[in-house]
């Protein structure tokens, strides 16, 4: 078999952009993330609520994003991952919103959702690029005759990691540690290189 690395994006590469844009705009209730709400759905039809309600857009949203970068050293570890092994990120954010970011992490390869936006800027609506769709890349590429090892920090990370043949815990709230305590927890890149170099053969990070 040929080993393959997933990763999530937010909260792994790059800060949560989500938070971001609650920071910038002071919309507290946007703070809500993966973290706190499983469901996937509830929380992207309260976030596009929110946003309609205060009148922010995408042209808003390109404003955060451009301010942001990549979080601290994970630029340094996807260029070393990715001179390992093959790597996927498989996200739950959209294109629209990460391009900028995914150009400071050297454009690695990302399977995400997209968003429907008016003419305007205005988000209507938010299409996933299939239903399940960690669990589904992940099954999909080991049927590809890859081994995957994945990582990720929130509840829709489960099903990509649950599905795994190695899994890691990235920076984690506690809640989810607490539920999950067979996957191993990292809490910096190179505990996180470390974790990966058990089932995938490594130099060092």
């Amino acid at each position: 078999m040929v080993n393959l690395v997933c990763l999530d994006l937010e909260g792994v590469l790059i800060p949560e952009i989500w938070k971001g844009l609650a920071a910038l705009t002071k919309i507290e209730a946007l703070n809500r993330t993966t973290r706190d709400e499983p469901d996937y759905d509830v929380l992207m039809k309260y976030r596009l609520k929110i946003l309609d309600e205060h009148k922010i857009g995408m042209n808003e949203v390109k404003e955060v994003v451009a301010q942001m970068d990549p979080l601290e050293g994970a630029v340094e570890f996807l260029n070393w991952l990715r001179a390992q092994t093959q790597v996927i990120i498989l996200s739950d954010t959209f294109f629209e919103f990460a391009q900028p970011l995914l150009a400071k992490l050297g454009y690695p390869t990302v399977f995400c959702h997209n968003l429907e936006i008016a003419e305007n800027g205005q988000i209507l609506d938010y299409h996933l690029r299939q239903e399940d769709p960690k669990r589904h890349a992940v099954q999909n590429l080991q049927r590809m005759n890859f081994k995957v090892t994945a990582a990720g920090d929130s509840y829709n990370d489960l099903p990509m990691l649950l599905n795994a043949d190695h899994s890691i815990f990235y920076c984690p709230p506690d809640s989810i540690v607490a539920e999950y305590p067979d996957i191993p927890v990292t809490t910096d890149y190179k505990g996180l290189a470390d974790a990966i170099g058990t089932s995938v053969p490594c130099s060092r990070f």
